[in-house]
């Protein structure tokens, strides 16, 4: 009897085809041959990403996609973490790799060993492991994906002593989980891998810190990976909120999830949120002791707090007997005729030249001199700005504090004296994992705040700021990342709990982005991200907390 045949319609090639049930989608690519500028690693199929194994057996819309996708890289870079574990299996089974956090352009990754003791491996056992990844990836085993029932995959990582995945499964409650594995070895990963190891050919791994940094393409259109940039300030910041970490007993979500079924969560928020207050009183302490510090400069990514950080810092400066003024960098934006534009004509407003910084470097010098300075105020309406007989003057215990994305940028304040600065760089650095191999990308906790916050304060659905999200994260990689290491201090401003609460205000919002969308595939990812989560009660959280800036109930006025 001949197979029911399926309307197939290409994104790539613009045609409709007939195809029987049950063909793969790496069929479907040889049939039309579909190239593109680096090898296929999977598709969108309905607007859900499915890797190349994955059988049709429905009508559906089917756009293929490369290594140099957004979607593409990610494969790669969660596949290589696969390729690093199934390694040290091979090469020192007792031994245990925790996938911590990205810095450096890469993951720095901690070894264990099976009592969950740090261990500091040397060169030698790193030259080991890396000559054992690249001889998997000449071999090209394939990397094949299982659905199971979670019952079983229980047993499986149960074996390999690894409980809190055990307790993973349980918390989600699925019938079934996807197990993957190359040459017998199994693992578990929250999203898709690519489809065999000869992908994965341009990776370096070296000792670094205390552990070792897995590193891959940071141009996935060269395949090049940039020399090293250590980040000693940001890698700090990590080792810091880890130790806080294991203070509040929270490093996985499964430690997360153990708060609210056994009615602590109420004790997280207090530690975290005084755990914070602390920090910034002490940041507060460090300007006080300066002695000559007269203009403080604060610069982070979107949604990692700058705006309640700075509220909250201007306080601790009172209390540490300064008189801390604030300053929009909004208002010294260059009249709307001499804005910058982009490579497509459009105003550049993230542009460093957007900024009058020559007038705000004036107006500082002039105020700090004991100057009387007319302040200006921006009409977005106009594009133009105006003065409206707003004056400021300083004293000897007056502090500026400007907060703005190029706050590091040393172009910005290149007038005012290097010791009459202080620099703070705010960002939400995630301190926590799904499991030891599954970490949590700080951009995702961003993300979901911003979703959140823009519904809530400037109505854009959720499938709006998803969008626009690749072209924030361009400014972001332009005009912030670079300078993040001339910060004076670093400030985590992502709260340990954090995703417990966000998931109640930001699951509503994704599911209702249109599955026409080319941005639902992203919205059902965060739905599955957030699906390990537990829902975490908010109502003890205070209301200046940093959080609340993008929820409701704040204290303070934005």
């Amino acid at each position: 009897m001949d197979k029911k045949l399926l309307d197939i319609y290409c994104i790539n090639t613009d045609v409709t085809k007939q195809y029987p049930v049950g063909t793969v989608l790496k069929d479907i690519a040889e049939d039309q041959n579909i190239t593109l500028d680096k090898p296929l690693i999977g598709a969108f199929v309905n607007n859900k990403i499915k890797e190349l194994d994955y059988s049709i057996f429905k009508p559906k819309v089917i756009k293929f996609f490369d290594i140099e996708s957004a979607e593409g890289q990610k494969m790669y870079q969660r596949s290589l973490c696969f390729l690093l574990v199934k390694a040290f299996h091979d090469i020192a089974p007792t031994l245990k790799v925790i996938i911590d956090h990205s810095i450096s352009k890469g993951f720095y990754c901690e070894i264990s060993d099976q009592d969950g003791h740090e261990v500091k491996p040397d060169e030698e056992l790193v030259a080991k492991v890396k000559a054992r990844m690249i001889q998997l990836v000449k071999v090209d085993l394939p990397i094949e994906r299982k659905e199971i029932l979670s019952t079983k995959a229980a047993e499986i990582f149960k074996a390999q002593g690894m409980e809190e995945r055990v307790k993973l499964f349980e918390d989600r409650g699925r019938f079934f989980s996807s197990v993957y594995s190359i040459d017998g070895f199994q693992d578990y990963y929250t999203s898709y891998l690519v489809p065999s190891t000869k992908y994965l050919s341009v990776f370096d791994l070296i000792p670094y810190y205390d552990g070792l940094l897995l590193r891959f393409p940071t141009n996935f259109k060269t395949m090049e990976i940039l020399p090293l940039e250590k980040q000693d300030k940001l890698f700090e910041v990590f080792r810091e909120y880890k130790s806080w970490g294991k203070l509040l007993g929270i490093s996985t979500v499964n430690t997360l999830n153990k708060a609210v079924k056994e009615g602590y969560s109420g004790e997280i928020i207090k530690v975290a949120e005084a755990l914070h207050e602390k920090k910034i009183a002490q940041i507060a302490d460090l300007i006080k002791q300066k002695g000559n510090v007269k203009l403080v400069l604060i610069a982070g990514p979107s949604s990692s707090g700058k705006t309640t950080t700075s509220k909250r810092l201007c306080i601790q400066l009172r209390v540490a007997g300064l008189k801390p003024v604030q300053i929009s960098l909004d208002n010294y934006f260059v009249n709307r005729e001499n804005t910058p534009r982009d490579e497509k004509g459009e105003y550049d407003f993230e542009a460093l030249e957007a900024v009058d910084y020559k007038q705000f470097n004036e107006d500082i010098l002039a105020m700090m001199n004991g100057e009387t300075v007319k302040m200006p105020t921006y009409n977005f309406q106009t594009g133009k700005r105006e003065y409206k007989g707003e004056t400021m003057t300083a004293d000897e215990k007056t502090v500026f504090v400007v907060e703005g994305i190029h706050g590091l940028n040393p172009t910005l304040s290149q007038m005012i004296p290097a010791d009459k600065k202080f620099k703070i760089y705010v960002s939400a650095l995630t301190p926590i994992g799904i499991d030891s191999h599954n970490r949590i990308p700080t951009t995702d906790n961003r993300l979901l705040r911003r979703i959140i916050r823009d519904f809530r304060y400037r109505h854009y659905s959720a499938e709006d700021t998803i969008k626009r999200w690749p072209s924030v994260r361009r400014g972001e990689n332009k005009n912030i990342f670079p300078f993040q290491e001339e910060a004076d201090v670093m400030f985590n401003s992502a709260l340990p709990y954090e995703l417990g609460v966000i998931k109640v205000y930001a699951e509503p919002l994704l599911q209702n982005v249109s599955e026409r969308a080319p941005e639902y595939a992203e919205a059902q990812r965060l739905i599955k991200f957030l699906s390990y989560f537990k829902e975490f009660p908010d109502n003890e959280i205070p209301p200046t907390s940093i959080l609340r800036e993008f929820l409701t109930g704040s204290s303070f006025h934005y």
